[in-house]
């Protein structure tokens, strides 16, 4: 069984688009991603230095585009077919974490790819306006009892906005709780602030829930070909309805990547293929799905093993009768 994942916000780097360029199909997707989110995202994938791309406004349509745009190298599709067509027989399952969840409702034909990329360009300029409003931060904390952990997070006013798993949680908050945390740190835990615009994922994100939702109100949605897991309890959502909901909510939410990767190992995965720019997904993934085979596509050199990957672990779609 194999399952698909899209990365989130903290994944890209400098020029990473570069290599991906050379492929005709990326170039169009990117081209015509480019034009629907009035972003230069050719410009942002290879020459925007790192603090232009950590732009909340920047990164996240970035971030959507390259999942979309190496997702359709693997399948070896034009840019013009539905991922609906093609994608059934050669995935078994969809996940994003965080912002990755729009690719993955793309791929899933929950909406189309141009329908994809304008929400998260409003989800994106939305949530750096919110981020502007109050300072506020995020820190990841690595290892530590899991109790003390969250205890140390409540004490200093923080909300755990990522549960990664693997002994990972980000830490979200004011920049004042943020630093406190980092000056008494839980034992034997390691925090490291993360270099992002703002608590995302908590309460202060509310005004940006309510732009994606006028936004989303226009948009036309359809049930999932493949199952798709949803990051605010790692239920297997069936519903077009119910996804798109829990994508507009989940931006104040807490993503649990931790529930995700559970419902995975319940439903017997085998391999997983991380979109680009691939990495930090596959990295979480082989401290918490041991057994699971992982191909990360870094640039167009990583292609013949996702293809492979593909081959080997593809045919046995989940059943979401239990979780719809």
């Amino acid at each position: 069984m194999l399952v698909v994942v899209s990365p989130g916000q903290g994944a890209q780097s400098p020029g990473m688009l570069a290599p991906w360029l050379e492929l005709p199909v990326v170039a169009e997707t990117i081209g015509r991603a480019s034009a629907t989110t009035g972003l230069d995202l050719v410009a942002h994938g290879t020459t925007s230095d790192a603090d232009t791309i950590r732009d909340t406004a920047v990164a996240q349509p970035l971030l959507v585009a390259s999942a979309l745009a190496s997702l359709r190298a693997v399948l070896e599709t034009d840019a013009d077919t539905p991922f609906a067509d093609v994608l059934p027989g050669r995935a078994d399952a969809l996940a994003g974490h965080s912002v990755g969840e729009l690719a993955a409702a793309a791929a899933a034909g929950v909406l189309s790819q141009e329908d994809a990329l304008r929400l998260v360009a409003v989800r994106g300029a939305a949530m750096a306006r919110a981020a502007a409003v109050t300072p506020t931060g995020m820190a990841a904390v690595l290892g530590g009892d899991p109790e003390e952990v969250l205890a140390s997070l409540a004490q200093h006013g923080l909300v755990p906005a990522n549960v990664n798993g693997g002994g990972q949680v980000v830490a979200a908050g004011t920049l004042e709780a943020v630093a406190a945390l980092v000056a008494t740190l839980p034992t034997r835990a390691r925090v490291i602030p993360l270099q992002v615009a703002g608590a995302f994922h908590t309460e202060h994100m509310a005004p940006a829930v309510e732009e994606l939702r006028s936004a989303a109100a226009s948009v036309t949605v359809h049930d999932p070909v493949l199952p798709l897991l949803s990051n605010a309890d790692g239920a297997l959502v069936a519903s077009g309805t119910d996804a798109l909901s829990r994508l507009v909510a989940q931006v104040a939410h807490p993503v649990r990547w931790d529930l995700c990767q559970s419902t995975l190992v319940e439903h017997g995965v085998t391999g997983l293929l991380e979109l680009a720019p691939g990495g930090v997904l596959t990295g979480l993934a082989r401290r918490t799905l041991p057994g699971v085979e992982t191909v990360a596509l870094k640039s167009p050199a990583d292609l013949d093993a996702a293809r492979d990957l593909v081959r080997r672990h593809a045919g046995t779609q989940l059943d979401t009768a239990a979780d719809a």
